[in-house]
């Protein structure tokens, strides 16, 4: 048999083990599709009645591949398209929030998973882009209890991309979901009249669901049907990111002396360095059999947000002191980079998208999530998490309303969704304000102040459970014609799920750039934003 995600001839993957049956229930049935969420109850496969709704999801990344696996959960029936011709598990690492990650309580197999996975005993350290220790390795345990957090619920974890898609891919593959391979959407329609929606490949493949998905990133061809932006600007900036096997430090015992894992309880014990500099930030992870580096930067023309896209050392190493101002990055850092093996550093060109409410189609039959709704920068420690979250509350809302309200419920879904993302998208460009442009005299006194903001109304957040609270409340909202930004005005029993106090209103990424170009201070607004 072939291995998973290999291609058959009609373009699906080649391992289809048997479908469970999701037509039973492991509770005692109930007239009622909003059932109680108990912070700790499980609610594994087969927990929620079929719904009859046909769900068809563009795209393979985090968001599409969690959108898929909690609608089968949820009852519905489950087709993917991917246009490359596999899942791509390449990459280095991210951050997961905890916001992301409870939905795990409902599926065992990726909670072990995670677990073995996850970094655990973790460090960290802080330096300045030319060497300059500022921030002495601390535990990132004690690190969170200096800020008031509990050290058993991290706000998140830093994660491996390949071991988490690797973790998903098994996951589809124990469900038998569906996937078609080297399907290129060009176009996606809906036929309100028919209750129907669908999407078009480069080939003039036509593909037909109750509900498309479009979780198929910044360049989704959906934004011409739900009418956002058509395409997303670039940013003007760039991360160069590489992951090798830790052999390669033995080429240089320096190297491999100053990025050595720490000495702590259990041993050796990973550790996250962190490097800030004017206008730029650099973070290196030292795993037991992997290291991992990232850096920020100005465009070079190299760029493509691919994780293929691939350079040779002396590229970074030609442009990396440009912009920091009279003292260059650290030697030791710059020996890292040489060490890189070839055909592993990726340049990927970063991108963003003002905020905007329209992630829906008119009919609401098509809808955005993942990066194809709202892209993040990666100081924002938020992109990963918000495209799970936003795939957990769809799937959620869908299967509240029934298959006779689809369009309702991604209505719904996008109210609850678009202030707390436009939130979190601003906070990422306060975050990143911090890392390129720290104040070390602050720092000195509190270090604290050297590290991202990830505040409680993010981490303590559970989309799943959100969903089920204020449903109904939502929807008698959109029919009493409520504005969006006023939903949770006081009196109305709906809790925002974003800073509390705050007021949304329009704001563009240009406006922020240029206070930031011009040493203005990313002003958050009004509201509780820790």
């Amino acid at each position: 048999m072939a291995p998973y995600g290999t291609p058959t001839p009609d373009g699906t993957s080649s391992l289809q083990p048997p479908r469970p049956n999701y037509n039973h229930r492991f509770a005692a049935p109930s007239t009622s599709n909003m059932p109680y969420i108990d912070d700790q109850e499980s609610k594994p496969v087969g927990s929620y009645p079929n719904t009859g709704i046909d769900v068809l999801i563009v795209g393979t990344g985090l968001a599409g591949l969690t959108a898929a696996i909690e609608c089968v959960r949820k009852g519905h029936n489950v087709r993917v398209l991917e246009r490359n011709n596999d899942i791509n598990t390449a990459g280095d690492m991210y951050f997961m929030g905890l916001s992301a990650t409870r939905f795990f309580k409902h599926w065992p197999e990726m909670a072990k998973e995670f677990h073995d996975i996850s970094l655990h005993n973790c460090w960290i350290e802080t330096y300045k882009h030319d060497g300059s220790p500022m921030i002495e390795p601390r535990k990132v345990a004690d690190r969170l209890r200096d800020a008031g957090l509990d050290p058993n619920t991290p706000p998140g974890t830093f994660q491996m991309r390949p071991l988490i898609y690797q973790m998903y891919v098994n996951q589809v593959k124990r469900l038998g979901v569906k996937i078609q391979f080297g399907k290129k959407v060009v176009d996606y329609i809906e036929d309100p009249a028919r209750g129907k929606a669908g999407c078009v490949t480069d080939a003039g493949e036509n593909f037909e669901a109750d509900v498309v998905i479009a979780a198929d990133g910044v360049g989704s061809k959906s934004q011409k049907l739900v009418g956002g932006q058509v395409r997303a600007m670039k940013s003007g900036r760039a991360m160069w990111r590489a992951a090798f096997p830790i052999e390669y430090l033995d080429k240089d015992p320096k190297v491999k002396e100053f990025f050595r894992m720490q000495k702590g309880e259990s041993g050796d014990e990973p550790i996250v360095r962190t490097w800030l500099g004017p206008g730029t930030y650099g973070m290196t992870l030292t795993r037991p059999e992997t290291m991992i580096w990232i850096m920020n930067h100005d465009v070079t023309g190299s760029e493509k947000e691919s994780w293929s896209n691939t350079i040779p050392a002396e590229e970074v190493l030609a442009n990396m002191d440009k912009g920091v101002g009279p003292k260059p990055w650290a030697p030791i850092f710059k020996d890292l980079i040489k060490l890189t093996p070839p055909n592993t550093i990726v340049n990927f060109e970063l991108f963003w998208r003002n905020p905007q409410p329209k992630w829906a189609s008119p009919g609401g039959l098509v809808v955005n999530i993942g990066d194809a709704a709202h892209s993040f920068l990666p100081a924002s420690g938020n992109g990963a998490t918000q495209a799970i979250e936003d795939a957990i509350c769809l799937a959620s809302c869908l299967q509240i309303g029934g298959r006779s309200n689809i369009s309702q419920s991604v209505k719904a879904h996008v109210r609850m969704r678009f202030i707390r993302n436009a939130c979190a998208q601003r906070l990422g460009f306060s975050n990143a304000e911090l890392l390129q442009d720290t104040d070390w005299t602050k720092v000195k006194l509190d270090p604290r102040l050297a590290q991202p903001k990830l505040p409680s109304w993010i981490f303590n957040h559970d989309p799943e459970k959100y969903a089920y609270q204020v449903y109904d409340k939502v929807v008698k909202s959109m029919e009493a014609g409520v504005k969006l930004e006023d939903m949770c005005d006081e009196g109305s029993g709906i809790p925002p799920n974003y800073p509390p106090g705050y007021k949304y209103s329009p704001w563009k990424i240009e406006d922020i750039m240029e206070d930031m170009r011009n040493g203005r201070t990313v002003v958050l607004g009004a509201g509780n934003w820790d």
